[in-house]
């Protein structure tokens, strides 16, 4: 069972982000008129003309994505987490309109009631909600779909960044619903598609920012001892070389948190004022003191 728990642990957060990215379409971007892109934006268009189901547009519209995706991007890994997310998706879109909350005195409908008229909070709540999910997705080694394929297939055979194979495939999306819900609409879709894409990030790698730190000192002993002593964190020396004088320069290297940031300053500035210090941003530590390492 050990062995696969963590399969069975990605497949439990695909199905729960595919249910609550249903529930951000449900409850916020759809009853505003928000489409913040991808293939689920376009099932938006399609069905404020035709009335066909967003949830089977959705379905369909992955379908011919998610061939070039397992021809070109990872084979049956990728088509096992992507079909899951896919259908998850695409099921509970259409599902949750016939479950209790979204009956007449359903909560669901009570909140679309609630929100109705205030773009700005359906935008806000939808991207927050959208982007948990998102986050789970991509923790969960998945993707959604959709843009995800066309921006990792740009990525892959263009040489496009990632970050701008999104924006070109969900702004050409919203350009598209800015013509057919109005430009306000359109606006407060990208403010929710830069929100979710936030979230996510947020969601994947977690809030625990940390700080990393380079000193160049003459007294790396003195320095490392109390930091050491003092904050309980390890201390790596790197051997430099100083490029204008070409002397031997030893910098110290330690990872700490926000909160630890002045006592070091203030260690470095006791201990020597004459030394340099950089003060850097990391995502994520994991390893003795920070986080567990683990998949």
């Amino acid at each position: 069972m050990k062995k696969y728990w963590p399969t069975i642990r990605d497949y439990f957060l695909i199905i729960l982000a595919a249910l609550l990215q249903a529930l951000s379409l449900r409850l916020f971007f759809v009853p505003s008129n928000l489409a913040f892109g991808g293939v689920s934006g376009i099932s938006q268009l399609i069905n404020h003309f035709t009335g066909w189901p967003i949830g089977l547009m959705i379905l369909v519209g992955n379908i011919p994505l998610f061939a070039l995706g397992w021809r070109f991007l990872g084979g049956y890994r990728f088509a096992l987490r992507t079909a899951t997310a896919v259908f998850m998706y695409s099921m509970f879109t259409d599902f949750l309109l016939q479950t209790p909350l979204f009956a007449a005195n359903g909560a669901g409908t009570k909140l679309i009631n609630d929100l109705q008229g205030d773009i700005f909070l359906n935008a806000l709540y939808g991207a927050i909600v959208s982007g948990i999910g998102y986050g789970l997705i991509y923790r969960a080694r998945g993707t959604s779909g959709g843009s995800d394929i066309l921006a990792r297939l740009l990525n892959h055979y263009r040489g496009t960044p990632v970050t701008q194979s999104y924006l070109i495939v969900d702004t050409a999306v919203i350009l598209g619903a800015g013509f057919v819900f109005g430009w306000k609409a359109a606006l407060y879709a990208m403010i929710a598609l830069y929100v979710s894409g936030l979230v996510a990030e947020t969601t994947l790698e977690g809030g625990g920012t940390v700080r990393t730190a380079m000193i160049v000192t003459s007294e790396v002993d003195a320095v490392s001892g109390r930091v050491l002593e003092e904050l309980e964190r390890g201390v790596t020396v790197l051997e430099g070389i100083g490029a204008y004088t070409g002397a031997e320069r030893p910098i110290l290297y330690c990872v700490i948190t926000r909160a630890e940031v002045a006592t070091l300053k203030a260690i470095v500035h006791e201990v020597d004022p004459l030394a340099f210090m950089v003060i850097g941003v990391a995502h994520e530590a994991l390893g003795e003191g920070f986080r567990p390492l683990k998949a």
